[in-house]
């Protein structure tokens, strides 16, 4: 096993890493709208707040020479139901057709009091 710093990824805000690699497949923890840089969150909206975390998933990926049509399973936490519709939106534009295995529920509250986090397993070809 192999831990993942994506030095181009927003730091981990607790003991974690951003991924672990197993042979062929990485296992990305959740990613939250922050942006890298300032470690703030980016967007109010579900939409604005999906488009980040999706590009925080593929800065991960890449770091370990995969892409997001590598995919294979996604868990996406909601902080409300009400955000599905536009969060599915987003998550299919970004995934160019691309269609994972999916999960997706409604929480109590994410870190930073974001709308949206999304955990994803990809493998690595």
């Amino acid at each position: 096993m192999k831990q993942i710093f994506a030095e181009k990824a927003p730091a981990a805000i607790g003991p974690y890493c951003h991924a672990v690699v197993h042979g062929d497949m990485v296992f990305c923890s959740g990613q939250i709208p922050l942006d890298p840089k300032t470690m703030t969150i980016v967007g109010a909206t579900i939409e604005e707040q999906t488009a980040q975390v999706m590009k925080n998933i593929e800065t991960v990926l890449s770091e370990v020479g995969t892409t997001l049509n590598k995919i294979v399973k996604t868990t996406i936490f909601l902080d409300t139901m009400d955000d599905f519709m536009g969060m599915n939106t987003v998550y299919e534009d970004c995934l160019n057709g691309h269609k994972p295995a999916r999960s997706a529920f409604e929480v109590g509250r994410l870190p930073k009091d974001a709308l949206i986090e999304i955990e994803c397993i990809a493998v690595i070809e």
